[in-house]
């Protein structure tokens, strides 16, 4: 349902620009160096953010040959392949950057830029998807992009939109720098304690460990000792990782029968952990019913049980919040009272290259549960595990609760842009946002 004011109008994109143009075309595998002018592919760009994984950087030089795509904060880049039409605003901390495979937008400064991206990620599914061209690798181009059709409201209710939407969507950001926050202290205990050893190592030189309090350090040894060849904290046990916990695989219901499809279980499988790439599992893809749950040898695994992907690819982990059933791509670690699941989240982490090295396969690599259970890990007492556990528990709880509430935010966002950039939701007092961008 459509209800523009008498003030809206109907332009092209082309319009509200004071440049249209394309990100470099062309190769790049030999201009990449370890540091200097940041260089955004499509991977780089979701829809409302700018993501820095996987970030390729160019030289100054290189990026003076470039001056075409380059790009300062403020501009919008729209995907031309992969995720097409995806949208986002150059923030300021890539105001001196540049970029391939991208359209670039400069608009003018009577339109709101933020207005704009939250109306191209709009319509992404309609004009965007309908102007792919390209027989082996569909991408939208810069023409269409040109004539795209904006329904565009006078300035003020531009920011107020922007404003109201972008509200939820900063709030989404800081949520999600936070957590990443939290995963990288949660990283650096883990990696203190149980890789480094760092209270032992204080404690063998007579020193304090530092960051603890002194019943924590009183349940580090103070000293080394050797066991299968490696050296340990005294105390600890090399066991392996089957004899420490239950470890279970998964499987799939015939997709042929209706009836273990659909019912109120997540049935889970490695796309649901690319797709995420958190520390939790929110929402799988698909849910199967108790019939299908039937069909499965691991049935329904626990809430915290944590997850490898152990093909196509490797690696991927994250840690259930509800009962969940898996296919057949996953390695499922339950955990018990000598083993905190947290500390199987990170070790698994830690130690990804000693399992995609005892992997085989000759169509892709696959790491089997035979081949897993034999891994050795280095286990503390169980009073440090607890320890562990009442450090780490409210850090990813927290982790937890705030990609919950993003999930929240992202839900509302969805359901107010439609309404709001159709006018089906009006906005009363636009002029109360003009101080805002």
């Amino acid at each position: 349902m459509n209800n523009y004011g008498n003030d809206w109008i109907k332009v092209n994109l082309e319009e509200l620009c004071d440049d249209i143009t394309v990100g470099h075309v062309g190769s790049m595998a030999n201009e990449y160096v370890d540091s200097g002018i940041p260089f955004l592919r499509s991977l780089n760009v979701k829809p409302f953010r700018i993501i820095k994984e996987d970030l390729k950087y160019i030289s100054p030089e290189f990026h003076e040959k470039l001056k075409k795509s380059s790009l300062r904060s403020g501009d919008i880049v729209i995907v031309r392949t992969g995720e097409p039409g995806a949208c986002a605003i150059i923030p300021h901390d890539f105001h001196n950057s540049n970029c391939s495979d991208v359209v670039i937008l400069r608009p003018k400064s009577s339109v709101s830029n933020r207005f704009l991206v939250y109306y191209i990620n709009s319509i992404t599914h309609s004009h965007i998807q309908s102007h792919l061209v390209g027989a082996v690798q569909q991408h939208f181009n810069v023409g269409s992009a040109r004539k795209i059709s904006i329904n565009l409201p006078p300035l003020p209710t531009q920011k107020a939109i922007a404003h109201i939407l972008g509200t939820l969507d900063d709030k989404i950001e800081l949520n999600r720098r936070m957590n990443e926050t939290l995963e990288s202290i949660a990283r650096a205990i883990f990696t203190s304690w149980f890789i480094d050893f760092d209270p032992v190592r204080a404690k063998a030189e007579g020193r304090q460990p530092e960051g603890m309090d002194a019943a924590t350090a009183a349940l580090f040894p103070s000293e080394f000792e050797e066991v299968e060849g490696q050296e340990i904290p005294k105390g600890w046990q090399i066991k392996p990782i089957g004899d420490i916990l239950e470890v279970k695989g998964g499987s799939t219901p015939s997709t042929e029968n209706e009836s273990y499809w659909g019912g109120n279980i997540p049935f889970c499988t490695p796309k649901d952990l690319s797709n995420s790439k958190t520390p939790f599992i929110l929402s799988t893809e698909r849910t199967i019913t108790e019939l299908g749950v039937g069909e499965i040898s691991s049935g329904i695994l626990p809430i915290g049980t944590v997850l490898l992907s152990s093909r196509a690819p490797i690696g991927y982990v994250s840690i259930t919040i509800a009962p969940i059933s898996i296919n057949q791509g996953f390695i499922a670690l339950i955990p018990n009272e000598s083993c905190n699941n947290y500390f199987i989240f990170e070790w698994l982490k830690a130690n990804m290259e000693l399992i995609i090295g005892n992997a085989n396969g000759t169509t892709f690599l696959e790491i089997s549960k035979k081949n897993f259970k034999p891994l050795s890990l280095c286990l503390p007492p169980k009073k440090l595990m607890q320890a562990y556990s009442l450090l780490i528990n409210p850090i990813f709880t927290k982790i937890k609760s705030n990609l919950i509430q993003n999930q929240e935010l992202s839900q509302t966002r969805d359901t107010l842009l439609p309404k709001l950039l159709s006018g089906e939701l009006p906005i009363d007092n636009p002029e109360q946002f003009t101080g805002v961008s």
